[in-house]
C-alpha cells in the first residue's frame, strides 16, 4: 500500500510491507546504508559517494548521487537525526532536489513478521512549479520507487 497526500504545502507519502522476518532481521538489513542501493531502481544509477557507510547511528551525514531524470546526475546528502534501534529511525535531506525531505522508517513486530512503515514528508522548490513537476513527474517516480522497494524486499524476504 502506497499513499500520498497534500497538505499545507507539505505531500506525505506513506508505505506498509509485512516482511516474514524478525526485527533483528530487518534492523540488520535497514540500519546497513548500503543496502540502499538494492532497494532503488537501477536506471537512476544510485551511489554513495561518502565511502563505505558505517552501520547507522544518529548524526551520520551520508551522501549520494543519483539521476532522477536519464542523463541528470544530482547530489543528495541526509543525515540520520534519530535513532531507536530495532524500532525505528528518521533520515533527513541536508541537501538535494527537495526543499524538505523527512524520512521516518517504523519497525513493528507481528504475527506474520515485521510491519515496516516508511512516512515521508516532503516539499518541492519552486512554488507552482514545483506542485505541477509533483503531478507531472514526482509523484509517479516516487511511487515507481516505493514500488520498486517493495518488490525487491518481498524477493529478498
Amino acid at each position: 500500500m502506497i499513499s500520498i497526500k497534500y497538505h499545507s504545502g507539505i505531500y506525505t507519502l506513506e508505505t506498509k510491507l509485512t516482511l516474514p522476518i524478525s526485527v533483528d532481521e530487518a534492523w540488520e538489513f535497514f540500519s546497513s546504508p548500503e543496502n540502499l542501493c538494492r532497494m532503488t531502481p537501477k536506471h537512476m544509477n544510485f551511489r554513495i559517494t561518502s565511502g563505505k557507510p558505517e552501520s547507522m547511528y544518529r548524526g551520520q551525514i551520508i551522501s549520494y548521487q543519483l539521476s532522477p531524470i536519464p542523463g541528470i546526475r544530482t547530489n543528495w546528502v541526509t543525515e540520520i537525526t534519530q535513532v531507536d534501534e530495532q524500532k525505528y529511525f528518521v533520515d533527513e535531506q541536508r541537501f538535494g532536489p527537495y526543499s524538505m525531505w523527512h524520512h521516518e522508517h517504523r519497525f513493528i513486530e507481528t504475527s506474520e513478521g515485521v510491519l515496516m512503515t516508511d512516512k515521508v514528508s516532503y516539499k518541492l522548490p519552486f512554488g507552482f512549479l514545483g506542485r505541477f513537476s509533483h503531478a507531472v513527474f514526482v509523484k509517479k517516480q516516487l511511487m515507481h520507487i516505493f514500488s520498486f522497494r517493495s518488490q525487491v524486499l518481498s524477493s529478498l524476504f
